[in-house]
């Protein structure tokens, strides 16, 4: 027991340390993920003010400050809480013959660096793909995954309000992975991280990009927003645009709609305007939500623009 204590101890103060290095500038540019997010989230907020895609939204939009806390939140403080607690579960596996190595289905090590890093990106995003796919499966799961779709104004920020224990069920299977890969994660892994991150904040921007015949490759605003759309197409009671940084996953597997480009369409699910509002009950719903009716509701396009339509000439 105390070996483990220690584990935890050790990987939690290393990580403070590495934290209050990234913010000090004592750590490789290339490396620092402080200010990489700080840099980031700026970029992408100037493009949401000089080209906004819904021009009525403010800049300091609807929830931006919870938004924004749950975004330093889930990159940093629960990070470094967590930390010490994979560590010491690696160590639980290890004395039983378990590592990084055991799984290994493809050995990118040989690789060149270029074709590590692809693979790397492409199996980490599909093992995304899937989870975030799970989240909407099972009511449980939705429960905790309603904090990312409370949001009413889409922004930047939204890309990481999420609730915690998404991160308990998404680092396992990005662990496992990477095991498929031989335990191995290619040096310029920080390549591949800081463009998923920017890639999720252009996603939940207030921006209108499609990225043409791409599209079909990598997720992008437009197909994003209708994964949030309080209203799902008929038939899509589960959900629809699962992509995290790839849109191929949901064409391979046939979970891709957009059935229009607009972006002033409503956006959260059934329910949510009794949904909590603050950040630490928001955290703690996923643990008292009792069940509730199956999902999200559909209702055909037609039917909307028809309710659009008597809205607007009343």
């Amino acid at each position: 027991m105390e070996s483990y204590i220690a584990i935890f101890t050790e990987t939690f103060w290393g990580m403070i340390d590495w934290t209050w290095r990234s913010i000090t500038f004592d750590v490789p540019w290339y490396t620092n993920y402080f200010w990489g997010l700080i840099l980031i989230s700026l970029a992408v907020w100037l493009l949401e003010i000089i080209f906004p895609w819904r021009k009525d939204q403010k800049v300091f939009r609807k929830d931006f400050w919870l938004d924004a806390g749950y975004m330093f939140f889930n990159f940093f403080v629960f990070a470094i809480v967590i930390a010490g607690v994979y560590a010491i579960l690696e160590k639980v596996f290890g004395s039983y013959g378990i590592s990084m190595s055991s799984l290994v289905l493809i050995d990118i090590s040989s690789f060149p660096k270029w074709a590590q890093l692809l693979v790397f990106f492409v199996v980490l995003d599909f093992v995304q793909w899937l989870t975030h796919f799970l989240l909407h499966r099972y009511e449980f799961l939705w429960n905790f995954h309603k904090v990312h779709h409370s949001v009413e104004e889409m922004g930047f920020a939204a890309h990481l309000r999420f609730h915690w224990m998404e991160n308990i069920l998404y680092k396992p299977l990005k662990t496992f992975g990477v095991m498929v890969l031989g335990g191995f994660e290619p040096s310029q892994a920080y390549v591949v991280h800081f463009a998923a991150l920017t890639i999720g904040h252009l996603n939940h921007a207030n921006i209108k990009l499609t990225y043409g015949p791409l599209k079909y490759i990598f997720n992008n605003p437009v197909m994003h927003l209708w994964h949030h759309v309080y209203h799902l197409p008929a038939g899509r009671t589960r959900g629809i645009n699962f992509g995290i940084s790839l849109s191929l996953w949901d064409y391979l597997f046939k979970t891709a709609e957009i059935p229009e480009e607009k972006g002033d369409i409503k956006l959260g699910f059934p329910g949510m305007e009794e949904f909590p509002r603050t950040f630490v009950s928001q955290n703690l719903y996923g643990f008292s939500a009792g069940k509730k009716p199956p999902h999200r509701a559909t209702i055909p396009l037609n039917q909307r623009r028809e309710e659009k339509k008597r809205v607007g000439s009343a």
